[in-house]
C-alpha cells in the first residue's frame, strides 16, 4: 500500500509562486509513474505533470514553462514548482501514484493510477 501526503497548497496572486509538495510512504515509488493532477470545482480531474523512472517528464500543454515536476528519492517526496500562477490555475491539487513497480512512459490519464493523497487547494487571485 502506498500513502501519499500532500502539502504547499495556499493562496497567492497572480504571478506569483507556490511548491507543492507529496510524501510518499513506500521506497518502491522510486521506479513508479508519478504524476500531479487537479481539480476544480464543476470540472474532471486534469492530468497536470508526471515523472516516469528514468526521470523523463511531461506537462499539460496549459502549464509547460511554468510548472516543474521532480522526485527527491532520498527523501521520498515529489514536488511540483508553479511559477507565474494564473487565476484558471486554482484547483485542488493531487499528487498519484501507479501500481506498476516500473514506469517506462508517464501518463496523464487519471484512470491509470492507483494511489491518491487527500488534495491541496491551490487559489490564485487576479
Amino acid at each position: 500500500q502506498v500513502h501519499l501526503v500532500e502539502t504547499g497548497g495556499g493562496s497567492v496572486q497572480a504571478g506569483g509562486s507556490l511548491r507543492l509538495s507529496c510524501a510518499i510512504s513506500e521506497y518502491t515509488h522510486k521506479s513508479r509513474c508519478m504524476a500531479w493532477f487537479r481539480q476544480a470545482p464543476g470540472q474532471e480531474r486534469e492530468g497536470v505533470a508526471g515523472i516516469a523512472t528514468d526521470g523523463s517528464t511531461d506537462y499539460t500543454e496549459s502549464v509547460e514553462g511554468r510548472f516543474t515536476i521532480s522526485k527527491d528519492n532520498a527523501k521520498n517526496t515529489l514536488y511540483l514548482q508553479m511559477n507565474a500562477l494564473k487565476p484558471e490555475d486554482s484547483a485542488v491539487y493531487y499528487c498519484a501514484a501507479e501500481s506498476y513497480s516500473y514506469c517506462y512512459t508517464v501518463s496523464l490519464v487519471a484512470n491509470d493510477y492507483t494511489y491518491w493523497g487527500q488534495g491541496t487547494q491551490v487559489t490564485v487571485s487576479s
